[in-house]
This record gives C-alpha cells, sequence and structure tokens, in this order.
C-alpha cells in the first residue's frame, strides 16, 4: 500500500499507534482468578463461515471463556472499517480476522501481541508453509495466526455436466481442460464454466490458470512484481486461455456471488467451476451431495503440484486488561490447535494450516484429503504460491488496481490478451 493510501485508510490511527508504543509485547500466562475474555471482530455471520466461528467460541467457552465475537457481514472492507475506527478510538478488539500483507501493513500503525513463546511451545512454525508463516511474522515476530487454508485452484466438475458430455476423465492439464470444454458446450451445457460476478470470481481464474501454466513466472510476476515477468510471454500465454474461459462463462451475471449459480452447476447447465474449497462447504450447506460433484486440482502443465494458497487469519492486538490478555492467550492456543483447526475445517470445506494434521478419519471429503497432499507436496517443490485474488500476495492498492484489468478484460471481449498485459504492466507501476 503506498503510503497516500495507507494514510488516506487509517487516517488518525498512526498517531494513536505512537503514542501507544509500537513494540509488539508478549502474550503472557494467565493470571490467577483472571477469567478469559476475548473481544473479536470478523466478517464471519453466516453459511459455513458463521457456523465455524460459532463452534470456535463454545470451545472458547468450554476453556472457561467469555466469548464476545461481533461479526460485519460483508466485504473484508467493511470489517476493517470496523477495526479502523475501533483503532481509532482506542480500543481495538483483542484479535480480529486480518490476512496476507495486511497484517504487516496495519501491525504499523497499532501495536501487537508479540506470540513467539505461545507458537514456540505449540511447534506451530514447523508445521506451516514457509510463505505463509512469513506473511503472519511483520518485523520477525509472530503477531497472527493462520487458522485455515483454501486452495483457490480447486476444479469443482459437475456430475451431470460430465455425464451430459459422455466424459469420465478430470482434466489434470490446460489443454486437456480446454477439450473437456468443448465436449460440455458440443453436448449442451450452456456454459461449460460457471462463474459469479465478482472481482474474486474473475481474479481466481487468472491466478489458477497463471500458476497452472508456470508457478515460477507467477511469483516472479504477482508476488515479487518483477516488471519483466509482468510483460513476459508467460502472461499472454495466460490471458489467451483466460479469454477461452470467460467465453465460456454466462456473461449476465451482473455483480452477483458465485453461489447464486451453485443450481445450475449441479443440474448440469453449467460444467466446471474454478473456485477455494469453501464452495464444497457451500454447496453440503445448501443440501447438496458429494456424489453432485467432483473435486479435483487445477489444470498443471509441468506435472507437478501447484498450490494457490488463501488462509484466514486472527491478528491479536495489545490490550491492557489482565482479562483480556488471558483471553488471548487462550485463544492463541485453541487456534493451533490440531482438532481445533480439523474442527473448522470439516464445517467451512477448508483444510487444517497445520502440515501434520491427519485427513484419514470420517468427516473428510477426498477432495479435502487430496488438497492437503498437494500443499504439503507443493510446498516441498516450492509450487504453493499465493492467491492475488483474496489479498495474500498483494496488499489492498495493488490488488484492486490488478483486479480492475483482469475484471475489464473478463467483461470486455474488444480487450486482446497483448493489451491487457500491458495495462496489468502499468496499473502495477502505477499502484506501487
Amino acid at each position: 500500500m503506498s503510503d497516500i493510501r495507507r494514510r488516506r485508510l487509517l487516517a488518525g490511527a498512526a498517531g494513536l499507534a505512537g503514542a501507544a508504543g509500537l513494540a509488539a509485547v508478549p502474550v503472557t500466562g494467565r493470571a490467577q482468578g483472571v477469567k478469559p475474555r476475548l473481544t473479536a471482530i470478523s466478517q464471519w455471520s453466516g453459511g459455513s463461515d458463521g457456523a465455524a466461528i460459532t463452534a470456535l467460541g463454545k470451545k472458547f467457552e468450554e476453556r472457561g471463556g467469555i466469548w464476545q465475537h461481533a461479526p460485519v457481514p460483508g466485504f473484508t472492507t467493511d470489517m476493517m472499517n470496523k477495526l479502523r475506527a475501533q483503532i481509532i478510538a482506542g480500543d481495538p478488539p483483542a484479535c480480529s480476522q486480518l490476512k496476507g500483507p495486511e497484517i504487516a501493513a496495519w501491525s504499523k500503525i497499532a501495536p501487537t501481541v508479540n506470540l513467539d513463546a505461545t507458537v514456540a511451545a505449540a511447534g506451530y512454525e514447523k508445521v506451516v508453509a514457509p510463505d505463509l508463516a512469513k506473511l503472519h511474522k511483520p518485523g520477525g515476530k509472530w503477531a497472527a495466526l493462520p487458522l485455515q487454508v483454501y486452495r483457490t485452484n480447486t476444479l469443482f466438475l459437475s456430475k451431470r455436466a460430465m455425464d451430459k458430455a459422455k466424459a469420465d476423465k478430470i482434466p489434470t492439464t490446460w489443454a486437456q481442460f480446454n477439450e473437456l470444454g468443448e465436449k460440455m458446450k458440443a453436448a449442451g451445457v450452456t456454459h461449460p464454466i460457471a462463474n459469479g460476478g465478482t472481482r474474486a470470481d474473475d481474479g481466481q481464474k487468472f491466478e489458477a490458470v497463471l500458476a497452472g501454466l508456470n508457478p515460477g513466472a507467477y511469483r516472479k510476476a504477482i508476488m515479487d512484481l518483477d516488471e519483466k515477468s509482468l510483460e513476459g510471454p508467460e502472461m499472454r500465454a495466460t490471458f489467451a486461455q483466460l479469454r477461452k474461459i470467460a467465453d465460456w462463462m454466462d456473461p449476465n451475471t451482473a455483480a452477483q456471488h458465485y453461489s447464486v449459480f451453485l443450481p445450475r452447476f449441479v443440474s448440469g447447465d453449467m460444467g466446471m467451476m474454478i473456485q477455494g474449497g469453501w464452495a464444497q462447504g457451500v454447496l453440503l450447506n445448501a443440501g447438496y451431495k458429494l456424489d453432485d460433484f467432483i473435486i479435483a486440482p487445477g489444470p498443471t502443465d509441468n506435472g507437478k503440484p501447484v498450490f494457490v494458497l488463501n488462509a484466514d487469519a486472527f491478528i491479536f492486538w495489545q490490550r491492557k486488561e489482565a482479562d483480556l490478555q488471558a483471553g488471548q492467550k487462550l485463544m492463541a492456543e485453541l487456534v493451533m490447535m490440531p482438532e481445533i483447526q480439523t474442527m473448522y475445517s470439516q464445517i467451512t470445506g477448508s483444510i487444517p494450516v497445520r502440515t501434520d494434521v491427519d485427513l484419514s478419519a470420517a468427516g473428510w471429503s477426498d477432495g479435502q484429503r487430496e488438497a492437503a497432499r498437494t500443499l504439503k507436496e507443493s510446498v516441498a517443490v516450492n509450487q504453493a504460491v499465493l492467491s492475488l485474488a483474496h489479498n495474500m500476495a498483494q496488499e489492498n492498492g495493488i490488488t484492486a488496481a490488478m483486479i480492475d484489468v483482469l475484471t475489464e478484460f473478463v467483461k470486455n471481449k474488444a480487450v486482446t490478451p497483448e493489451q491487457a498485459v500491458k495495462r496489468l504492466a502499468e496499473a502495477v507501476a502505477s499502484a506501487r
């Protein structure tokens, strides 16, 4: 985020933080006789996300704590506006939902808790993907804890659309993906690609393609913002493939959420869906069955697993009250527990952040087991990359500028891949 943007977003908060001091303080042991209390804000209020955080709150209460969660429904920006207001008022929550590079940005304008000792005691860093761990350690100190992971380049296939196309092979490369799309279209599947009309929806398709074509180019162009890579041949190939995908999408989705169109996906009117693992939770919560769809990794052309990573996390803000400090310690301990991550992910359709959680037991789908395996394997071959569409690869300002270009390309067929590559590079240059 540019200095101007950050000042505009968080006007007044920096002065408050300066007065309070920015040094992260360690979370300490529970004072004797103090009942842990936690004030928390997130955007999770309904559906599987609401059910999961409610279940987490119950676990907190079972451990003797007082759970005070104030959800802010809507987009992440709505929740961040609430967080900004509380910070400016000198009353930050004990913890809040926050993710990606925003963790480092926000930790500069309000003092956070040093979670190093608690993380070390849990051995947590050893079981978290390295790129993910770095995001939660601004200044080298743990200030936030990732709770659940989603792969945004997950491929969902409608069983009924597959039947219409007389297809039984899951595409593993982009050439096979295109072949299946053509077969579905020829067989009467109205829209081979299921989609919504949101900006994140467009961004997910772009990142799935680029990472699947060349994860090394993705890392350089999207995560490192390397100028040469942003205008490289892989980017043009990505936009060319994205045009094929856009041509198979329903253009009449306006700004509607992808979940609105899930009945058409399950019925076979839409064929393939590129979404995060959360779509499993949404589908099951809507009453559909695992037999209605297939979950698979997104196509990858180099034969090695690729994982475009999105993670939800909690950041912990300094509070002087003994009961809130005790609540922060309890919350931190809970978030890192294998059994809590298991409970949470089984509700939402995500996978645990911990790479050592056993997913062989009942309660996990084959799709989640495969995603967890792929995360581990992709980390081993350095092909786990951070999601652009969900603010993991870059902070809000740069992300917004890039997604503007992607959305325009998806919606406007007059824009060529060559023009899109140039516009994307220009958008990054102006937003930096």
